[in-house]
């Protein structure tokens, strides 16, 4: 018979949340060389690809609350990584772009990524690597 704990230990909830943790805290630390969370590499990464973009409108899309995405704002655009002007459609609003220094902490913030994920997959060959993606990819798209 399994104990109470091995078993809700095999669940693939438990898993997967456990090697996500995992690979949340090996991100965080590839993004800390850049003075980064992953938060903010989020706003930046949306900015970039979005942008310009309303400030209210970049909250919304990736549900950040209003009050989270003003600090987080803040301190991109301390670092120089965006700016924040009126929005020409609507002055009231706030139009976040990337700055070219952003793009290039995008950049090696991607190149950060890859290698913590390297790190984390390193265990598998390189099939099975690909099944676990595409296997995570259905379970994420599944309705």
């Amino acid at each position: 018979m399994t104990s109470p704990l091995a078993h809700i230990q095999s669940l693939p909830t438990w898993l997967v949340g456990r090697v996500a943790a995992r690979g949340r805290g090996l991100v965080a630390d590839a993004l800390a060389a850049e003075g980064l969370r992953l938060a903010h590499h989020a706003v930046l990464a949306a900015t970039a690809e979005y942008g310009p973009v309303a400030q209210a409108d970049l909250g919304r899309r990736l549900a950040v609350d209003p009050k989270d995405m003003v600090g987080i704002l803040n301190h991109l655009q301390r670092a120089g990584l965006l700016l924040r002007t009126p929005d020409p459609a609507d002055r009231r609003k706030n139009a976040v772009t990337v700055t070219p220094e952003g793009s290039a902490v995008l950049a090696r913030c991607a190149a950060l990524a890859e290698t913590a994920n390297a790190a984390l997959l390193a265990p598998l060959d390189a099939a099975e690597q690909e099944r676990l993606i595409a296997l995570l990819t259905r379970l994420h798209e599944a309705p």
